[in-house]
């Protein structure tokens, strides 16, 4: 499994010629470093509908005549738009053509914007994506929670993509409780420096990491890590 990092939340993840893309806000975030027409996947995950992470999920799915794979509510907004949509819900998994899928609690909020309305865009989620035998945890945007444990505990889990950029959701040091508990082989900071109330030094989180005896991974936009 190849992760590549496109900035806030985006990781586009790739093995043996299947690819998806996580939450692809790629056009409204001049830190992306890439555009939605240069994108070519499999299916767009998506774990909440804010429009930093619903972003260019339109397009891309709609250029490679993709699935968009997200909570029910989600998926159903994104089938009425054009797009294909495969509709899950926590806890649940499917195996898809090349890699496997499955939602995970987060504790956030979510809504995408339908013809200048914000409209209630089901429960956020975060993910485990299994593909060529590894797994990423994808959190999505969420607080610390206990059960974070559980899914240590019940997968074993390669890379872990925490956000820690507080404000909107889990802050370093919450981030790097759920790093202990959940076990990862390493752990990517997500979900920060994009925005004003969400500036935070990435190296800083990887260095409190290490001092716990973990080990963490700062991507650089357009970086890549091979699992």
């Amino acid at each position: 499994m190849k992760l590549t990092y496109y900035g806030h939340s985006c990781l586009y993840v790739e093995h043996e010629g299947k690819s998806v893309i996580i939450d692809p806000f790629l056009s409204g975030n001049p830190k992306a470093g890439i555009r939605p027409e240069e994108i070519r996947v499999d299916a767009v995950l998506l774990t909440h509908g804010h429009g930093d992470h619903f972003g260019d999920t339109l397009e891309i799915a709609k250029a490679n005549d993709c699935p968009v794979i997200s909570n029910a509510e989600l998926a159903g907004i994104c089938a009425r738009q054009g797009a294909k949509a495969h509709g899950m819900n926590t806890g649940g998994s499917y195996t898809f053509d090349g890699f496997a899928v499955k939602f995970t609690l987060a504790f956030h909020s979510s809504s995408v914007e339908v013809d200048g309305q914000l409209v209630y865009a089901g429960q956020p989620m975060g993910l485990l994506l299994t593909m060529g035998g590894k797994t990423l945890y994808h959190a999505g945007d969420t607080a610390l929670f206990g059960d974070m444990k559980l899914i240590g505990e019940r997968n074993r889990i390669d890379a872990a993509a925490l956000p820690i950029g507080d404000n909107y959701t889990m802050g370093p040091e919450d981030a790097a409780l759920a790093a202990r508990w959940i076990g990862a082989n390493v752990v990517i900071p997500i979900h920060y420096n994009t925005f004003p109330a969400i500036q935070q030094d990435p190296h800083r989180f990887v260095s409190t990491l290490e001092e716990s005896g973990l080990r963490g991974q700062v991507l650089a936009i357009g970086e890549s890590l091979e699992l």
